[in-house]
């Protein structure tokens, strides 16, 4: 119980360091936090991200309590994955804190990705037109936006025509959304022809996909028996439902190969995560995986701590 508190609520939240329960935090008016929210809170000197755990909140003085600072615009964690990081904190004898953080590898991820600037054609005309500035109004035809840099490799350009086009109003800045950090994998891309043996299991897999239920499938066969492609026939039956996928490499050495392999296949490579990754690449494919925009993800080996 909560009062003479200018906040209307308060929430338990669990943040990543080894406390053995949630800490209290105030809720803001406005604010709306529910069970599995990720939130910015303050600890100590810092601020941190935390997620809204279950249960009741403790009785506090209200002027002890800190308030939550932002909710991040992004999926909470859901109750199956609460649950599992309880389960495996009592299994360990962890702090939950500790174990939650592992979803919290990369707190930046969960803030929107900023838009970028970019040109779109305008109706002037450049004063005089050589071949380099024809180039790059014939690419930029049709009035899609381009990035300064993208444009001019397009356009077989150096940087400095671009500059001089939009100096004389030709070009106009427009924010563009970011890219996707891969290209949308095509299940019906290369398909491959199976074996009758390799067909049966492709089959039993796809089933298990359709069944929408937990099932584990292993396969046996020797070095060069196709088990890779019986597999992505299953990754294809996951992307028709307009699911995503998660592929699981016993080690990072295999990565190359797999990712050729998988574009042969697919006509796009699967987003990578492993350690040899810059965190800025991490943080953009763990927010575009949270949105829905990244379709498969290829795990090497988890970053270290």
């Amino acid at each position: 119980m909560i009062e003479d508190s200018p906040f209307v609520a308060a929430a338990p939240v669990l943040v990543p360091m080894p406390a053995e329960r949630p800490y209290t935090y105030a809720v803001p008016p406005g604010m709306r936090v529910v069970p599995g929210s990720i939130v910015r809170v303050p600890l100590g000197p810092r601020q941190v991200a935390g997620i809204v755990w279950d249960g009741a909140v403790e009785t506090v003085n209200a002027k002890k309590l800190r308030p939550i600072e932002e909710v991040f615009d992004c999926p909470p964690i859901d109750r199956a994955m609460r649950r599992f990081v309880d389960w495996i904190a009592h299994y360990t004898l962890s702090a939950p804190g500790m174990v939650a953080r592992m979803l919290l590898r990369a707190p930046e991820a969960f803030d929107p990705e900023p838009w970028i600037e970019g040109l779109q054609r305008t109706l002037a005309e450049p004063d005089r037109l050589t071949d380099a500035r024809r180039r790059v109004l014939e690419t930029a035809e049709g009035g899609l936006a381009w990035t300064r840099s993208g444009l001019a490799h397009a356009a077989g350009v150096s940087s400095t025509v671009i500059d001089g086009l939009r100096a004389q109003g030709v070009f106009e800045t427009v924010m563009i959304p970011p890219r996707p950090v891969v290209a949308a994998p095509d299940p019906s891309h290369a398909m491959p022809k199976l074996m009758p043996d390799q067909e049966a299991a492709a089959d039993r897999l796809r089933s298990a996909i359709a069944a929408d239920a937990f099932n584990v499938t292993l396969l046996d066969g020797v070095t060069g028996s196709g088990k890779t492609e019986v597999y992505f026939e299953a990754v294809a039956a996951a992307l028709d439902k307009v699911r995503q996928v998660l592929i699981l490499l016993p080690e990072i050495a295999l990565t190359h190969a797999f990712l050729e392999r998988f574009q042969d296949r697919f006509g796009a490579k699967p987003a990578e995560w492993h350690s040899d990754l810059p965190p800025r690449m991490r943080e953009r494919v763990w927010r575009q995986v949270a949105e829905g925009g990244v379709r498969v993800v290829a795990l090497g080996h988890l970053p270290p701590d």
